[in-house]
């Protein structure tokens, strides 16, 4: 059917937003037929991630990983019914390359390209075939918590989304990687500051919860965050081990319920949503799945965060992004897509 057309044949998607080299290859029926994700490690002596290094490693793993991806789907090229890129939001390097490689690749088998933006995929990902039993029927209230964004947005219909609060300063996987760096633990820091938590004892730093109790669904985690630095600066030196993980877990369980109380707040404002939905990255932390999960419980509505491979970047959400738009009949601009840096949830036109 060309470039114009889907022909409902499979998807084939690529992630490259960030510091993760993702493709997947989707069959129609949103079937997952192969995926694969590479966390680039040439970060890792920075502490963080470097954009320029971020689009260089794209550049130099994406083919590969993309025909060793196509071979695991049992598919060749030409059984593809469209292929699909993150455009945004994300460091414009890598959403230069992966878009490009993609745009390539449809143009070279006249098929449709899709832009798909970043936060929609992370959006949708709850309603994959499978993840919750009987669907996710729109609308639901979803918390998308990652190291770049921090929002409450009302997922109303594919296409429209409304954002009721976000962070007014750091996200919540941001600080999690700076009170990481503070206690001497790697990169990235989430996970090893989990890892260090579950040692600790919440109770013994009690941390203030910046913004608890006032109405709204904004976020904030500076003041939370300065008051760690402050904590540590009046612990004995060199910091034991018992004392890293005791304020790790103080902080752990601070930003669990500073999520929890915003989180209380979107339910309120949306009383037509039945389902809380968390995705990104933090939303693979036990400790906040936990709260969040009790938050559920208490206000009658079900809750569901995807598989933990699925809440940190991947491209199964991308190509789950581009078939819930292509099912719609919505191509987007196509080949004409624009690499967005900034695209807010709220722009995407239905």
């Amino acid at each position: 059917m060309g470039r114009d057309g889907w022909n409902g044949g499979a998807v084939l998607a690529i992630e490259s937003s960030c510091d993760e080299t993702a493709c997947a290859v989707l069959a129609a029926d949103g079937a997952i037929l192969a995926e694969t994700v590479l966390s680039q490690q040439e970060h890792l002596p920075f502490g963080g991630v470097v954009p320029e290094i971020a689009a260089r490693a794209h550049l130099a793993h994406l083919p590969g990983l993309l025909t060793r991806t196509l071979r695991d789907s049992g598919l060749e090229a030409a059984a593809l019914g469209a292929v699909a890129a993150s455009a945004g939001p994300g460091l414009i390097g890598g959403l230069i390359v992966g878009s490009t490689l993609g745009k390539g690749l449809a143009l070279s088998l006249g098929i449709p390209f899709v832009a798909v933006n970043h936060l929609e995929a992370h959006a949708l990902t709850a309603r994959l075939p499978g993840l919750v039993p009987g669907g996710a029927p729109f609308p639901y209230l979803l918390l998308l918590v990652s190291g770049g964004h921090c929002q409450c947005v009302a997922v109303e219909a594919l296409g429209r989304y409304r954002r009721l609060g976000g962070t007014i300063d750091d996200a919540a996987g941001e600080a999690f990687d700076k009170v990481a760096k503070m206690l001497g633990l790697g990169w990235p820091g989430g996970p090893a500051l989990e890892r260090l938590a579950a040692r600790g004892d919440p109770a013994v730093h009690r941390l203030p919860r910046p913004l608890a109790g006032r109405p709204g669904c904004d976020f904030s985690f500076s003041g939370l965050k300065t008051a760690v630095a402050n904590r540590l600066a009046s612990l004995p030196a060199p910091l034991s081990q018992q004392d890293a993980a005791d304020l790790a877990a103080g902080f752990q369980h601070a930003v669990a319920d500073i999520l929890a109380d915003r989180v209380g707040n979107a339910l309120d404002a949306m009383p037509e949503a039945r389902l809380l939905v968390a995705a990104g990255g933090v939303a693979a932390n036990a400790t906040i799945r936990s709260r969040l999960t009790g938050l559920a419980d208490a206000s009658g509505v079900a809750f569901v965060a995807p598989p933990l491979r699925l809440c940190t970047d991947n491209a199964t959400m991308v190509a789950w992004a581009a078939l819930e738009h292509l099912r719609a009949g919505r191509y987007g601009d196509g080949l004409d897509a624009r690499p967005r840096p900034r695209w807010p949830l709220d722009e995407i036109a239905a």
